[in-house]
């Protein structure tokens, strides 16, 4: 038997064995995922069949690196409950396309599945959860990993291996339209997320036989003008201080790999930056996994003067492994043959994607049918989306009493279950989910009416009037506003997926290639805000469907309460009803700052320290909502900051009735001798739990590297003598602050 059949013998031996019995076509083959997966079946009756477009893949190139999307459904793909594959059915689809590459190529590689995941699976029946911005704004990275072990799970039942989810962009840009599927403005946050979605998916490798595919590598969060793939203007220090982190915390959680990101950094195609993809992630970082193409990314780099094997050159050189949907790797081997590229530079990418088919058990087992605890999974979907809503402002109305007699729910986002659940969703069932006119009506006994006054960006002939009609009728309004990024199947798209075209002015305000100039709620909002406000008998409680860090001016000056609810999944109506009513106590935190105006952006809050005014002469230049923000019917007061035993410690008291969650926040400002820092940086935080009345101290380990290191003016990571003020507080508004000083390695207070 080949040594590479043999499950016993070292991986690294039988990955060697296995490349050498490879032809050049074949070594091809497994660095390509050129197919839309969805293109590989078809329904035949009750049953399914592989398709010629598959067949002639396998037979071209003697096998399949990887496929993507066997199991998608989405307006792009034009799959949907009719043609697409039902959640039962799909172990035995990929059982199926499994057994064809191994019964009909000469050396039998199995190929690797890859999905969508960016908030569940991007498939028929799966289970959705909060979107990123939501899932950050949870402070609670025990309950990520929860939602990505609930995620692997789902994989795993379905014979998938790679779970394409984002976790590296930081969102340092809010008129990007990717907002939704980044966790933080702030490095730190991001990092402990990307942490936590790495061992959810991944934890239990052995078993589940997932990995997760870490996009987009590297700083796509801060495009020029928020245009969707533009370039990052950015230095190396930024690039550093920012951008790198969520990926060194992924490494260090045992990521297998990464996707390229499509920006550009500094004229260089991250597709194409060998100092990027090798220098800095493989050389420097220790990544041993391997880089995804993301969509027709490596055929950008051809043009006039680079053609298909001149940029799979590029791309291989760069460290690029992986295709996705390219033509480009298909010229792989006229590269070698050509000259243009050594073909031991190949037999790295050929490597790395044979060991982790190997790693996974590919070559020495059938797919195992695996239970699935759908239900479980709800569960945590719920739980999420109950944690990630934000009291942004409470002029002492909430929560809401249940024996109101007649509460009007009125907007775009009161009643729109697909405005709820983000980009990268797949068609639900007409039953499936619970808006926020379903849970507000199940919440309580009386009476509760529902108009939707206008689209998103659109008007509704005669819509207005009837939502006021509505609002001076009720004794409470509930005004659902905010953004969508629910596509349908009249769009047009991209040969990437992105909505193109005319498409673009659809009743859609978030998603890919959805950027925005202008981050106030779009006009017919505002009209329809300004029309119940003047009606309305009681002070309205506006709550805030959004993928982005929306402008909320108009809004919080008209309204008693706002609440930010993000796009919390299919269950988002019961979570905010309960809220609302206070069977739940909120306990969301911004992980991004909400802007007074697009004009003021940047409006992170870890600005650079260079003594430039913040305020302009014609606006604040604050946020309207700091990050870090969110208020609780708990009341929670910060008492006392020591330094005791190499350690931070704060004293936090509930002086409230109402037991709740508190999200206490460590922040340092650190001085450097020349190298210019920020005014804040986050650098720890406890989510805890306190009793009605329950004082506790909360206590952070101070590291040296963390606290006090950062990146010289020779760019060399250095941890050197110096002071720094450490500050903490419910919010990046903190209330505590003294100083400390490291000298000779050791750490003082000196306040």
């Amino acid at each position: 038997m080949e040594l590479y059949k043999q499950k016993e013998a070292p991986i690294s031996a039988r990955v060697e064995d296995l490349l050498s019995r490879m032809t050049l076509d074949e070594k091809v083959g497994q660095i390509n995922q050129r197919l839309y997966g969805w293109k590989s079946y078809q329904k035949v009756d009750d049953d399914y069949e592989l398709t010629d477009y598959f067949k002639d893949e396998v037979a071209r190139f003697g096998g399949i690196g990887c496929l993507y999307g066997v199991f998608r459904a989405d307006p792009w793909s034009r799959v949907n409950h009719e043609t697409g594959i039902p959640h039962a059915d799909s172990l035995k689809v990929a059982r199926m396309l499994q057994a064809y590459v191994r019964e009909h190529t000469r050396l039998g590689i199995p190929l690797l599945l890859s999905e969508e995941v960016p908030h569940g699976h991007q498939a028929l029946d799966s289970v959705l959860y909060p979107t990123n911005i939501g899932m950050g704004s949870t402070w609670n990275p025990e309950l990520q990993m929860q939602v990505s072990a609930a995620v692997a799970a789902e994989l795993h039942y379905k014979g998938v291996q790679l779970g394409l989810v984002s976790a590296l962009d930081v969102l340092r840009e809010p008129r990007w339209g990717r907002s939704e599927e980044c966790f933080s403005e702030d490095p730190y946050l991001a990092s402990i997320f990307t942490t936590a979605v790495v061992a959810g998916l991944q934890r239990k490798i052995d078993s589940t036989k997932t990995v997760a595919v870490l996009k987009h590598f590297c700083a796509q969060g801060e495009p020029m003008g928020g245009h969707n793939t533009a370039a990052a203007v950015i230095g190396e220090r930024e690039l550093r201080e920012i951008f790198l982190l969520p990926m060194v915390a992924g490494i260090g959680a045992g990521a297998k790999a990464t996707m390229a990101a499509y920006n550009e950094i500094d004229g260089m195609p991250c597709h194409a930056n060998k100092w990027l993809l090798t220098d800095v992630l493989r050389d420097e970082l220790g990544f041993d996994g391997f880089v995804m193409a993301d969509g027709v990314a490596l055929d950008r780099l051809r043009n006039d003067d680079v053609d298909g094997k001149q940029a799979a050159a590029f791309g291989l050189e760069a460290g690029v492994d992986l295709s996705l949907w390219d033509d480009a790797y298909t010229h792989a081997g006229e590269s070698v043959t050509s000259g243009l590229l050594d073909e031991a530079v190949l037999d790295k990418a050929v490597t790395r994607i044979l060991t982790l088919k190997f790693e996974l058990g590919l070559f020495d087992e059938e797919l195992e049918v695996v239970e699935f605890d759908k239900t479980g999974a709800e569960a945590v979907s719920l739980q999420a989306a109950r944690e990630a809503i934000v009291l942004l402002q409470n002029n002492e109305q909430l929560p809401l009493s249940k024996d109101i007699k007649h509460i009007a729910v009125i907007g775009p986002n009161a009643n729109h279950l697909y405005n709820q659940l983000g980009d990268y969703t797949s068609p639900q069932r007409d039953d499936y989910g619970v808006t926020m006119f379903q849970g507000i009506a199940a919440a309580v006994d009386g009476q509760v009416s529902y108009q939707p006054g206008c689209g998103v960006k659109s008007y509704i002939d005669g819509g207005i009037a009837a939502a006021a009609e509505l609002a001076a009728k009720a004794d409470q309004v509930v005004l659902v506003l905010g953004g969508s990024s629910t596509r349908n199947f009249n769009m047009q798209f991209d040969s990437n997926g992105a909505v193109i075209g005319s498409s673009r002015g659809a009743d859609m305000n978030c998603g890919e290639n959805m950027d925005v100039a202008d981050l106030c709620l779009p006009q017919p909002q505002l009209d329809l805000l300004d029309a119940v406000v003047a009606v309305s008998k009681q002070p309205v409680v506006s709550v805030i469907i959004q993928g982005r860090p929306h402008a909320l001016s108009e809004v919080s000056e008209v309204s008693g309460s706002v609440v930010c609810a993000w796009y919390p999944g299919p269950f988002g109506g019961q979570a905010v009803a309960e809220v609302l009513f206070g069977d739940v106590n909120p306990s969301g935190k911004l992980p991004a700052s909400l802007p007074r105006s697009s004009a003021q952006l940047p409006v992170y809050y870890n600005y650079k320290d260079n003594g430039a005014l913040v305020d302009y002469s014609d606006m604040s230049g604050s946020p309207l909502f700091v990050f870090g923000h969110g208020l609780s019917y708990a009341q929670f007061v910060y008492k006392d900051m020591r330094f005791v035993d190499g350690r931070v410690e704060v004293t936090v008291e509930n002086v409230s009735a109402i037991a709740g969650f508190e999200t206490v926040q460590l922040y340092v400002k650190a001085n450097s001798r020349i190298v210019t820092r920020r005014v804040k940086e986050l650098k720890d935080f406890r989510k805890l739990w306190f009793e009605a009345g329950e004082e506790r101290v909360v206590r952070f380990e101070v590291d040296s590297d963390a606290y006090f290191g950062y990146w010289n003016e020779r760019m060399q990571f250095e941890v050197a003598d110096g002071r720094l003020q450490v500050l903490a507080g419910g919010s990046s508004a903190t209330a505590l602050a003294m100083k400390l000083e490291i000298s000779d390695g050791k750490v003082m207070r000196i306040d």
